[in-house]
């Protein structure tokens, strides 16, 4: 088999209080974000908010100022223009988001925005591809339904390892796929990225991933409990099957990242962030898997022997 690493002898137990520290600012960070985003002070997408996202392209070359004076003069301040590029993409196409909370029952907010446009730059031809307006309402009703599937996710991992293995082998998987979640989230809220559908998308893709790697090690730590029980402590234990794992978690998640990489650079702007969320939940998750799950229930072993008495 393929192996980027040797074989290691990497004391990963006795890392595990750096590794703490280092997990408690990631999970700090997180419930900051998820505070901020519960009271309405983080950076939410318009599915969250409700708003317009609308797509087209111009028959000659824009500039962006331009753009944004029109729009403010139609009323719509605070808009967000992107310039969108690609293989794919024709010449001179824009995205425009515009977030809002106000329900306009005289028109939809993207025509108003699309008339706006077609008005104040009449000289320069503008061609929709698409145009979504979600409301407030819609935009609240998502929020509540993207929290209860996070945490239906966590409660089924929860479930699915009490079952596989035991109780605190599944209290540790559980915490170290919410350390991955709430890592993301905290990296996204210091960099004032958009919290969007597609974002909680990835949280729950990268849930499943990190369960999947920490699962493998767990399965190894079970193997080797049974047949050096009486010969190496817990902690031995748990650090011969982490080592023995790493070439093989390493491998996969260097060639999982390698592909969600391309995705974030030729993907477009559309699924950028999601690729970004991804890329950063596979590098937490591989973190997770070493450091968190393995190290908690070696602690509370510890405090509260049940294998090795």
């Amino acid at each position: 088999m393929l192996r980027i690493v040797g074989k290691t002898n990497i004391d990963f137990i006795g890392k595990r209080k750096i590794a703490f520290i280092f997990s408690g600012i990631l999970i700090t960070l997180g419930i900051i974000s998820a505070i901020a985003i519960i009271v309405g002070k983080a950076d939410l997408g318009i599915d969250f908010t409700g708003g317009v996202l609308l797509h087209g392209n111009f028959e000659k070359s824009i500039n962006i100022s331009e753009l944004r004076s029109a729009l403010n003069e139609a009323g719509f301040k605070g808009a967000t223009i992107t310039e969108v590029q690609g293989e794919n993409v024709p010449p001179n196409s824009v995205m425009i988001r515009y977030k809002t909370t106000q329900v306009n029952s005289d028109s939809l907010f993207g025509d108003r925005i699309l008339s706006a446009i077609r008005k104040n730059i009449p000289d320069n031809k503008f061609a929709l591809d698409s145009i979504d307006d979600i409301g407030p309402s819609v935009g609240k009703n998502l929020q509540s339904k993207a929290r209860l599937a996070i945490l239906l996710s966590l409660l089924g991992i929860l479930a699915y390892i009490w079952i596989r293995f035991d109780f605190r082998f599944a209290v540790a998987a559980t915490v170290a796929t919410f350390h991955d979640v709430l890592a993301v989230m905290g990296v996204f809220f210091i960099f004032h990225k958009e919290i969007t559908l597609l974002v909680v998308t990835a949280l729950l893709t990268l849930a499943g991933y990190s369960l999947t790697d920490t699962v493998v090690v767990y399965d190894r730590i079970r193997e080797n409990l049974k047949m050096f029980r009486k010969r190496s402590s817990f902690g031995d234990t748990i650090n011969k099957s982490i080592n023995e794992m790493l070439s093989r978690t390493l491998m996969t998640s260097i060639t999982s990242i390698l592909v969600v990489f391309v995705v974030f650079v030729l993907g477009g702007e559309v699924v950028h962030d999601f690729a970004l969320a991804l890329i950063l939940g596979m590098i937490i998750g591989t973190y997770s898997s070493v450091f968190v799950a393995s190290p908690m229930i070696y602690e509370w072993e510890k405090r509260s022997p049940k294998r090795m008495k």
